[in-house]
């Protein structure tokens, strides 16, 4: 009954941590595109925020949950499978840390630009084109995982 329970809990944080990456992506497009800071401002602070609360707390608890899986199933995490699965995990993170905090510099240059009645300033345009180039590897690595998690292919590494 418990491998049941973290087995929910292991798959529900997947789709939190996909699907909160796949809304924050939208709506930071979306305001984008308007080129409006005041708009870009508010998406990004709420953006931030989401991050925090859903994508951080899910990402804490994958690898707990993962990891209680793998040990009451009989898994070693040096199988091919998970040992690929943590991997792209980690290469997940490395992209994901710093668009945390280039979203949050995108929304403190939006709120200046909109407190003062400017344009974006080239700062914004510039770290706006680095956050969205870093959501490729990021997405791609975690369905990536998802392919692992579900086939559990045998993978030699060594």
């Amino acid at each position: 009954m418990l491998e049941e329970w973290l087995l929910l809990a292991h798959v529900i944080g997947a789709t939190v941590l996909f699907g909160t990456g796949a809304g924050i992506a939208f709506f930071m497009v979306m305001a984008h595109r308007t080129r409006d800071p005041a708009l870009i401002a508010h998406v990004a602070g709420t953006v931030v925020i989401a991050d925090t609360v859903f994508t951080a707390t899910a990402a804490i608890l994958q690898p707990v949950t993962g990891y209680l899986l793998a040990r009451m199933i009989g898994w070693d995490l040096s199988e091919g499978w998970i040992a690929l699965s943590l991997l792209l995990y980690v290469v997940t993170g490395l992209f994901w840390l710093p668009v945390v905090w280039i979203q949050i510099r995108l929304r403190d240059l939006a709120r200046a630009a909109a407190a003062s009645t400017n344009a974006l300033p080239p700062a914004y345009f510039r770290l706006y084109r680095v956050w969205f180039a870093f959501g490729f590897p990021a997405f791609s690595a975690v369905i990536g995982i998802f392919w692992l998690m579900l086939t559990k292919p045998s993978i030699a590494l060594f």
